[in-house]
């Protein structure tokens, strides 16, 4: 599976109902599970984000389809970054020749 790195923001809407959010994290892990997914990781950060979680998927379009179904709900904004690990980060160096 790949590794996705997700940035997320709460709206307005989120932060006003931020004592739900554990039910809703619990919700989002559980439509990525049924999507194939998993989520690995969720940290509550301080700085330009107001949360990084770390989720894995079969491919870029369940990845996009779970940022999408997040953000429908109104209360997060995201970035997905595509996540390389250390052996692919090396095989893409390598083949620069």
């Amino acid at each position: 599976m790949t590794t996705y790195i997700m940035l997320l923001n709460w709206t307005d809407m989120g932060i006003r109902n931020v004592r739900e959010s554990p039910k809703r994290l619990d919700l989002a892990r559980k439509q990525l599970a049924d999507m194939g997914g998993v989520f690995k990781e969720l940290y509550l950060t301080m700085g330009d984000h107001d949360m990084v979680a770390i989720c894995e998927a079969p491919d870029d379009a369940v990845a996009a389809r779970f940022a999408l179904q997040m953000g429908m709900g109104g209360n997060v904004r995201s970035r997905t970054l595509k996540a390389f690990p250390e052996s692919a980060y090396r095989e893409v160096i390598a083949s620069l020749g």
